[in-house]
């Protein structure tokens, strides 16, 4: 019996300097905090830095359509003559009955001298007739805002090293070249200016069906006369014929959302195209690859939104 409790004894008998921890053990746990503690303070860091931000969702410009108010072939006036009356409205202006014409002279009487003194004021404004003329502006007669239209008030520049540059530049906004008048009857011009140049002539009334935004080269220099040489290539007559630049309507549109980007940036919240006299872009090169235009100026009218502080 007492040689079983000796060789119990010897199994419970534990060597206590064994689970002693050691210099090695010490170290690594020492060496493992620091980790644990340095790595938090390297994501505390970061956090902070982070709400130094302050996250802006992206900006969605969304582009109202522009009402451009003109007078067509109306006179220039200050005020707007009546239209003549239709055939269902000559009816009405019959000549009424007699009683009611005897009614109608005490009305009438009290009513002359105050329209004898607006013709005579028409007439000192107008310089010639009684007329009142049409306050619109110049243009295309339709009813809207007085707005200076885009083909005026849009000023594009392109800056090529070569003419291969400036075909690429033109290709990458599907911008076409073309020439009109000089007693031709068509629209002619080229697309895929700088892969293959391909030649195209509409009617004027096909080309005013696709409402392409058009802007008519007029300085005499050495971008114009790549479009000239382009022309000439694929067979087109540029004698006496005005050159023009036909811009897409994706196009346009990029150019509307850049100009209303930049005048909520540098001049007021409150958008309004009908102070905006011109707005000048700058075609450049687009870190990301292709090409990008760039508002670089822009100028307002009189009485213009106030500049944003």
């Amino acid at each position: 019996m007492s040689s079983k409790l000796k060789s119990v004894t010897k199994i419970l008998d534990i060597d206590e300097s064994s689970m002693r921890a050691n210099k090695v053990d010490q170290t690594s746990s020492l060496l493992l905090s620091l980790i644990a503690l340095i790595g938090l303070g390297v994501v505390m860091l970061g956090i902070l830095f982070l709400m130094q931000f302050e996250y802006k969702a992206p900006q969605v410009i969304v582009l109202e359509p522009e009402r451009i108010a003109g007078r067509g072939d109306h006179a220039a006036g200050f005020e707007r003559d009546f239209d003549p009356p239709g055939a269902d409205e000559v009816e009405q202006l019959s000549e009424p009955a007699m009683e009611q014409t005897l009614q109608m002279v005490t009305e009438t009487i009290s009513t002359v001298a105050a329209s004898l003194d607006s013709l005579e004021s028409n007439s000192t404004a107008t310089g010639s007739g009684t007329g009142k003329g049409d306050s619109r502006p110049p243009g295309p007669e339709g009813e809207g805002d007085d707005i200076v239209p885009r083909f005026e008030r849009w000023d594009i520049k392109f800056t090529a090293r070569d003419k291969r540059n400036y075909m690429l530049q033109l290709d990458a906004f599907k911008i076409d070249v073309g020439a009109i008048s000089g007693g031709i009857a068509t629209v002619d011009y080229v697309t895929n200016l700088s892969t293959a140049p391909s030649k195209k002539s509409i009617s004027p009334k096909e080309e005013k069906a696709k409402k392409r935004l058009a802007f008519v080269s007029k300085t005499e220099n050495v971008l114009l006369q790549y479009e000239k040489q382009v022309l000439e290539s694929a067979g087109i007559p540029i004698s006496g014929r005005q050159i023009l630049k036909f811009f897409p309507k994706e196009t346009e549109e990029a150019l509307g959302i850049a100009e209303k980007a930049y005048f909520l940036e540098k001049r007021s919240k409150d958008f309004r195209v009908t102070t905006i006299a011109k707005t000048v872009f700058e075609c450049r090169a687009n870190p990301k690859g292709g090409f990008q235009f760039v508002v670089i100026d822009q100028r307002y009218r009189a009485g213009a939104a106030p500049v944003k502080k």
